[in-house]
């Protein structure tokens, strides 16, 4: 199975070309950073170049910029071809099947014009029983009543 799905942010604009044929390819990278930080304290960061064709392609390259966060869903493959020096040269890159767009165009400037609907809720409202229990607010520790601190091995731990 080859299956490849990764969220990542663009290293640059996507380049949109069109085939002799008339079909539309789009190559572009994107920077994921790795889950654990290095010797140094920082995370490393994997920059992998992708390529997606036809409509995909020409969405991507028409609503998508430099810096924007996106999902790809595609496979792995491998080509080769000799450069201008006669030297065979390898690439690998994820051949896209899918892109999402997983920020609104507006996110990360700073001037974001949507509304987050979430904005608007109200506070969550606690129920009252009838049964001399007591109710809790959101000011109040709700494990308040049941003592001190707990005591955990490191042998009670499964990792």
């Amino acid at each position: 199975m080859n299956k490849a799905i990764l969220i990542g942010r663009l290293t640059r604009d996507p380049e949109l070309r069109y085939t002799s044929s008339g079909r539309a390819v789009c190559q572009f990278s994107i920077a994921i950073s790795r889950n654990y930080t290095n010797q140094q304290g920082q995370r490393d960061t994997d920059f992998i170049n992708c390529v997606v064709w036809d409509k995909q392609a020409e969405n991507l390259a028409k609503y998508i910029t430099k810096g924007r966060l996106i999902a790809v869903d595609g496979r792995i493959q491998t080509r080769n071809y000799d450069n201008n020096e006669g030297k065979k040269v390898y690439v690998t890159e994820v051949l896209a099947n899918n892109i999402q767009f997983l920020e609104s165009k507006n996110s990360g400037q700073g001037n974001n014009s949507e509304s987050n609907p979430f904005d608007s809720m109200p506070e969550p409202s606690y129920p009252v029983s009838n049964d001399n229990t007591e109710s809790v607010s959101v000011e109040k520790d709700p494990f308040e009543s049941f003592g001190e601190s707990i005591e955990i091995s490191d042998n009670d731990l499964p990792f």
